[in-house]
């Protein structure tokens, strides 16, 4: 998924500056941001005062929306560099295709995963026909330095490891928990796992102290640590927890995101991961008028032009893609 913002502004994250060492409970409010004809989103990372959890630098939630008289998701072909792109739904379809070739839907609980190392561009929406609602979450994770000018790829993983307690599923997406690891390529000591929780069920799910997580609502009403998280919200949690209790009040689902803290300072901008200025600079160039992104082939549609940089002048596109 794009970032769409016109007014896009450079931030520097990562770093350990931003971690808090020991647990806390930081209930994080999110900012909402038009995403298309029919779409909007709850942006959560980047937030003010939170800038990543381990390696995952940005967190969108949408939905469920009713699109079934709607064109639903419609993001035009968008570059990205030095990240990867984690796509997850609990209902409907995303039709993902990029400049490698990849055409794929993804549907839910399906690991969409999309890294863009050295340059990818691709395009995401709502297949047609499609399902009546529209719901799930859009995940970007830094690249570290040693690996953010990889080839790009793509994976889509139809079926993942899950751990489960009474009353509780938690499908890991990516990276590892309890034992079990996701197929998905991490680059990263990371985690991210989908918690289908029942009405009523309590749980205690083991976390590594090393870590920094938060926790994502996507549905239902329940308790992260005795905090009520209401869907669309994230709570934050700080370093130092051995394990984390829940609490259910209704069926609820939710999304643990976890990592060591990324020690390297980023600069992110648009739908680019960076370490300088000049390399977001560079990388926007690239996008409006040169080959690096290649193109994506099918989609109905122009590309999405970049916005302009703080002290670069904006220029035109030099081609349709």
């Amino acid at each position: 998924m794009s970032n769409l913002d016109r007014q896009a502004a450079l931030s520097v994250c990562g770093g350990r500056g931003f971690v808090v060492a020991e647990p806390v409970r930081e209930l994080l409010t999110p900012r909402h941001v038009r995403l298309g004809e029919s779409t909007e989103v709850r942006r959560l990372l980047p937030n003010l005062g939170r800038r990543m959890v381990g390696a995952w630098a940005f967190v969108d939630h949408y939905g469920p929306d009713d699109i079934a008289d709607e064109p639903g998701m419609q993001v035009p072909p968008h570059p990205h560099m030095g990240l990867q792109t984690v796509s997850w739904l609990h209902e409907g379809e995303v039709l993902h295709r990029d400049s490698l070739g990849s055409l794929e839907t993804i549907r839910p609980r399906e690991l969409g995963l999309m890294t863009s190392g050295r340059a990818i561009s691709h395009s995401e929406e709502s297949p047609r026909p499609h399902a009546a609602l529209l719901h799930g979450a859009q995940l970007w994770v830094a690249l570290p330095d040693a690996h953010r000018t990889v080839e790009p790829h793509f994976q889509h993983h139809k079926d993942l490891p899950a751990v489960t307690a009474p009353g509780l599923t938690a499908t890991v997406i990516l990276g590892s928990l309890d034992g079990a690891t996701s197929p998905g390529m991490a680059y990263t000591p990371i985690v991210g796992a989908d918690l289908a929780l029942s009405s009523g069920a309590e749980a205690r799910l083991p976390l590594d102290p090393d870590f920094e997580y938060a926790v994502l609502s996507m549905s239902g009403e329940a308790e992260v640590d005795g905090v009520p998280v209401l869907p669309g919200s994230m709570l934050y949690l700080g370093c130092g927890r051995t394990e984390l209790p829940l609490r259910a009040e209704s069926d609820a689902g939710l999304m643990l995101l976890g990592g060591e803290p990324f020690e390297e300072e980023i600069v992110m901008w648009w739908n680019f991961v960076g370490r300088s200025q000049e390399d977001i600079a560079r990388a926007r160039e690239d996008w409006m008028s040169g080959d690096r992104f290649g193109a994506v082939r099918g989609y109905d549609g122009a590309p999405i032009p970049a916005p302009a940089l703080p002290g670069v002048p904006l220029k035109p596109r030099g081609r349709v893609r």
